[in-house]
């Protein structure tokens, strides 16, 4: 039986591979594995090989937990909610 939902990009998720986060992030793929290990990051452990990365969880968790929405130039200013240097090493 075929599925009747019609898949377009607004309705499917987009889970990334470390490497695909790491690119996006222009981090290493090590520190994501190690900010997802600390909890900095969310993400869904298919198998104990395995990892995905929700990119919407993961902007919205390095957003200090609030959805995404447009801030204006004061606001990206007082933000506080990046990742330190702390969270690297």
């Amino acid at each position: 039986m075929k599925d009747a939902t019609p898949h377009t990009d607004e309705t499917q998720e987009q889970f990334l591979t470390a490497r695909q986060l790491a690119a996006i992030l222009q981090v290493s793929e090590a520190t994501v594995r190690r900010l997802a290990r600390k909890g900095r990051l969310p993400s869904i452990r298919l198998t104990p090989r395995i990892v995905r990365f929700h990119l919407q969880s993961v902007r919205e968790a390095l957003d200090g937990g609030r959805p995404r929405t447009k801030r204006t130039d004061a606001e990206a200013e007082n933000n506080t909610a990046q990742l330190s240097f702390s969270d690297l090493f």
